[in-house]
């Protein structure tokens, strides 16, 4: 069963002790794959150095709402160059982790509107896919998608909203990203709407180290995780878990034209 973690935090610091054996643990439990993400400035060269020395891990690179506070002006030019520097690598995957975040009250909107159109227009401008934290603002990442629509799509990271917003990220090219949260037993909204999401617009992940799934609790979440977290919702979704493994691989291969 070959799967794809498409989002991980593996530069992170949980992961400092012990990393080689993640990934090799990963590996053996068929995780071939994985796209590391860059969240702010600081850690996009951190990323890329990890990257560098595994032909398995790919980057993505974005300002993430929730560090909006400690984003420079500056930043944004700055990813321009890393994209343009970068272009054509088959390293780099895609722009990403970018969004909205409406969860956090303190973060002011207008700020990450302009922030993450910003950062779909370097999407669209280098022909990558985008991939999207989307908390507490479905209507308005949608509204944003269809004013600015992205020729590669992208991934909703997390995606915890009804059918129909489902529905509207598929029409909009976008691919769903399930992970550890829907495996948990007070997910029940998520039990519901997972019965009802085509396969192929479902891809997995796991958000190490963050989002453990429920066989899991309390403890960092990793890479390692992601086959149990296939079976866990192949179950909820009706199907086997060679069938969600397949076909959510094949769906990742699509994003990133692997």
């Amino acid at each position: 069963m070959e799967l794809i973690d498409t989002h991980t935090h593996l530069d992170f610091p949980d992961f400092d002790h012990d990393r080689q054996a993640v990934l090799a643990h990963s590996r053996q439990s068929g995780v071939s794959r994985m796209v590391v993400l860059g969240v702010y400035q600081q850690n996009w060269q951190r990323v890329w150095d990890l990257v560098q020395q595994d032909e398995g891990l790919f980057a993505a690179f974005g300002l993430h709402p929730v560090y909006l506070d400690e984003h420079q002006p500056a930043d944004l030019t700055e990813l321009g160059e890393w994209l343009t520097r970068l272009r054509g690598h088959r390293q780099l995957c895609a722009v990403g982790e970018i969004g909205l975040d409406y969860f956090l009250e303190q973060l002011d909107r207008e700020r990450q509107q302009v922030l993450f159109e910003a950062q779909l227009k370097l999407a669209v401008d280098f022909q990558l896919p985008a991939l999207l934290h989307v908390r507490r603002s479905h209507a308005a990442v949608i509204a944003t998608l269809k004013r600015i629509r992205l020729p590669r799509g992208g991934i909703i990271h997390a995606f915890a909203g009804s059918v129909e917003e489902a529905r509207e990220y598929i029409k909009l090219g976008f691919k769903l990203g399930l992970g550890g949260a829907p495996t948990w037993p007070q997910a029940l909204r998520m039990h519901k709407v997972l019965a009802q999401l085509p396969l192929e617009a479902v891809v997995l992940e796991t958000d190490s180290p963050d989002m453990a799934p429920v066989m899991y609790p309390g403890v960092r979440n990793s890479p390692q995780h992601l086959p149990d977290i296939c079976t866990a919702l192949a179950a909820r979704m009706g199907i086997s878990p060679s069938l969600l493994a397949e076909t959510s691989t094949r769906n990742a291969c699509e994003v990133f034209q692997w």
